[in-house]
């Protein structure tokens, strides 16, 4: 046989074997990971969790487009279609607001600093005065959430006057809070400024030219068939009227809602920001306003992180899901909407549902979870795991990635590791198993600032299924007393200790295994948290929970004590005898705790810190910086604390409703002059006092001009704040005792014979002296707790 092939039959062959350097073709969305999605949102609505949805998903050229279950369940079922149009709810804030203002700035219609009052004179009072454009924008404009429904009332006018009545929940500037008054004020803005209503300088501004031809406010009577209804509300199913009661009461035209759009308009929307303020030869906004309204606007000292009106990484921004990476940019709406922009990878998704159809107890807030992880995970032609876990400063746009081109991940890591740092490093095998509540506040977070109540809800094995919150509350935003409520991102129910409870209830622990404590302290004994982590062991011990302590830095360092030990009786600003300034992290008191109170039944485990030496102060570590409480915003005011915190209650202003709290102290009938230089004159080691006239706008003398010190630190080392309030104490008790009401004093130092030497005029050395010996003791004692050395 001839074992020759003929040329023809070796080409035959050839062409039917693939060729070796042709590399293989992947679709632009991965169809599994698209029929991943369709299960997920299926059973969501098998599960009742919403009547059904429609979802857009877009990469380059390539985009799904889907309608799930029904748009309509009472009165009768209705299927529902892709042209289905939808309350877009808060997404009104992005759709509309934040664009239409940025419209205006860039033809210097709107300054972005500009008092808010500027544009709305009758917007005053209680100190908002000062919340700037920006601060609307970003949401740290320190306002409430909404405005009072009840009782009724009409009308924008009304809405605004509702708004200048209420209370600053925090200075401006200082604090991220979502607020829907935030932006009816600045819708507001809008039509005062363009002198067209908001509504219509929309439609005109970015609708129509972008072809977005069902999206707008108040639609058509002729859409209504089309439009998915909400909820029943007095009797009426509501279908082409806002869902949001606000909005609805300013007659369905407001900043923060109101908009209805289509999954295929927001797609139109979503594809001009990509393209940075342009679609099809059409531009709506210039690329750099486009950067700023993605990149970071919050301030450096705000661990939550906005852009002008979208949000960039808070506790809302789960519709990320696993994979896109942080530095992308969206937004949802209550009525269950969600929109995610990944400009590294050219990609979005929309989601559309009516979750609060018929009755209002839909939830999609897991499922957003979920698509946003398997609409990354379909993007075949670029990978995720190249693109830097950091935000930038501006969108970055890349090709296809590959390990040559693509930018390396983030290598730099902090010194110290927190507790849950090295939780996630264990793979959270301590709580695996465990039904565990969580005791946190904002600043339970990772070094990449991941809060530890969603790094719990997606560990394996873990069920997390209830929250804590301590003094300032579950979100950090109070400074009064704190009800029970609702988590809105998870829906777990969150129990205050700070209200009628200061620990947890046998109810509220009767289904859990564990207890987890995660909040940062700042090493001073009044500071509360330190008596909600006892009071909660001691609970925890009574009805046998196990108790974690995610152990965290100590930022004033673990050497340094100071002050007389607690000798009266114990409370909540002062649960055990430690010196005002403990030198020890929650872990090590922890430990004290558990034997000196004799929780004899508590099985505690501490999960230490790693990297940490006691002669460390925070800005050593690494760590980010995250405001423990609303009037702790410093590292330098953390040092000051245990000192100037002292004085607080004696009719003196310690800087509260400044922008520098315990770095001044003060009242009105004090002559700055004269205290500056006797504070001066006591010489006290590694501090310098000026003598300054501020006028704090809340707490003690809100609105009244203080004659006092601002505290300049020259060696914080060598700096025994504690000093500065005895000294600061005898003086202003010396020459203004009918003013300075010193027995105060009493209710934070609980110690009486230090409070007597005071009121005595006694020396500074002498009132040292008084508790130089329990000091001495102390360090023996909690020798045997320390956990570092």
């Amino acid at each position: 046989m001839n074992k020759t092939l003929s040329c023809s039959a070796l080409c035959l062959i050839l062409t039917l074997l693939p060729a070796a350097s042709e590399p293989v073709v992947k679709p632009p969305l991965d169809p599994v990971k698209l029929r991943k999605i369709d299960a997920a949102i299926d059973l969501a609505i098998d599960e009742r969790r919403l009547p059904g949805a429609v979802l857009w998903v877009e990469h380059g050229p390539d985009h799904y487009w889907k309608a799930y279950g029904n748009r309509s369940l009472v009165p009768t079922d209705e299927v529902m279609t892709r042209d289905t149009i939808f309350d877009a709810a808060s997404v009104t804030k992005v759709l509309a607001t934040a664009p239409a203002v940025m419209i205006l700035w860039e033809r210097g219609k709107i300054r972005l600093d500009e008092p808010v009052r500027y544009y709305i004179p009758e917007f005053t009072g209680d100190g908002k005065e000062k919340i700037t454009v920006r601060q609307l924008l970003t949401h740290t404009s320190g306002l409430t959430e909404d405005v009072s429904a009840t009782p009724k009332w009409q009308g924008t006018e009304a809405a605004i006057r509702l708004a200048a009545a209420t209370k600053l929940r925090a200075p401006p500037g200082t604090q991220f809070r979502y607020s829907d008054i935030n932006f009816f004020l600045l819708g507001e803005i809008v039509a005062r400024v363009s002198h067209e209503p908001l509504n219509v300088f929309c439609a005109k501004e970015i609708y129509r030219p972008l072809k977005m031809v069902d999206t707008g406010y108040l639609p058509d009577r002729d859409k209504i068939p089309r439009i998915a209804p909400t909820e029943m509300t007095d009797g009426v199913m509501l279908r082409g009227v806002v869902h949001d009661p606000t909005a609805r009461m300013m007659g369905g035209v407001a900043g923060h809602a109101g908009v209805f759009t289509t999954a295929s308009d927001l797609a139109r929307y979503a594809r001009m920001m990509l393209n940075l303020g342009e679609l099809d030869g059409v531009r709506i906004l210039k690329p750099d306003t486009v950067k700023m309204m993605t990149s970071v606007q919050t301030p450096p000292s705000l661990s939550d992180r906005r852009g002008f009106g979208w949000d960039i990484d808070t506790g809302y921004t789960r519709l990320r899901g696993d994979h896109f990476p942080l530095g992308g940019y969206g937004h949802t709406g209550f009525t269950g909407n969600a929109l995610w922009i990944d400009p590294f990878s050219k990609t979005f998704y929309v989601f559309l549902s009516n979750r609060v159809h018929p009755n209002g107890k839909g939830n999609v807030l897991k499922l957003y979870h979920t698509v946003g992880t398997l609409a990354a995970e379909a993007v075949t032609d670029f990978d995720f795991n190249f693109v830097p876990n950091a935000l930038a400063p501006y969108p970055r746009h890349h090709k296809a990635a590959t390990p040559e081109t693509a930018p390396k991940p983030a290598t730099d890591v902090p010194h110290v590791l927190n507790g849950i740092d090295v939780l996630v490093n264990e793979n959270f095998a301590p709580l695996k198993g465990l039904r565990i509540g969580l005791i946190t506040n904002p600043t339970g977070k990772d070094w990449h600032r991941y809060p530890t109540i969603d790094l719990l809800r997606n560990a394996p094995g873990v069920q997390l299924k209830a929250l804590f919150g301590p003094e300032h509350g579950f979100y950090g935003n109070f400074d009064e007393p704190v009800s029970d409520a609702v988590d809105e991102h998870t829906g777990l129910p969150i129990y205050s200790l700070y209200g009628t409870n200061h620990a947890p209830t046998t109810a509220q622990m009767e289904q859990l295994d564990a207890l987890v404590f995660d909040i940062q302290d700042v090493g001073c004994r009044f500071y509360t948290y330190t008596s909600t982590l006892g009071l909660a062991m001691d609970a925890a011990n009574k009805d046998g929970l196990k108790f974690f302590v995610l152990d965290r830095i100590n930022p004033i360092n673990g050497l340094m004590i100071d002050g007389p030990l607690l000798t009266g009786k114990t409370g909540f600003v002062g649960y055990h005898p430690v010196p005002v300034r403990t030198g020890m992290t929650e872990g090590e008191l922890a430990g004290m705790y558990k034997a000196e109170r004799h929780f004899d039944n508590l099985d505690l485990t501490v999960i230490p810190l790693q990297g940490w030496n006691r002669d460390q102060w925070y800005d050593e570590t690494g760590q980010p910086w995250i405001n423990p409480s609303p009037n702790m915003r410093s590292l330098t005011e953390a040092m000051l604390y245990p000192g100037i915190g002292l004085l607080e209650n004696c009719k003196l202003s310690v800087g509260r409703g400044t922008g520098t709290p315990f770095e001044v102290f003060g009242a009105p009938y004090i002559e700055d002059v004269r205290l500056a230089a006797a504070m001066n004159e006591a010489g006290l080691p590694g501090v310098r006092f000026v003598p300054v006239r501020f006028t704090p706008t809340d707490y003690i003398y809100k609105n009244q001009s203080c004659g006092g010190v601002s505290i300049i630190l020259t060696d914080r080392a060598r700096c025994q704040v504690v000093d500065i309030a005895l000294v600061a104490a005898t003086l202003l008790n010396h020459w203004y005792p009918e003013q300075f009401d010193v027995e105060k004093m009493g209710n934070l130092l609980l110690d009486e014979p230090t409070l007597q030497a005071i009121e005595d005029n006694k020396p500074l050395a002498d009132v040292r002296q008084l508790w130089s010996a329990q000091l001495s003791e102390f360090k023996e004692r909690r020798e045997k707790y320390l956990l570092y050395h």
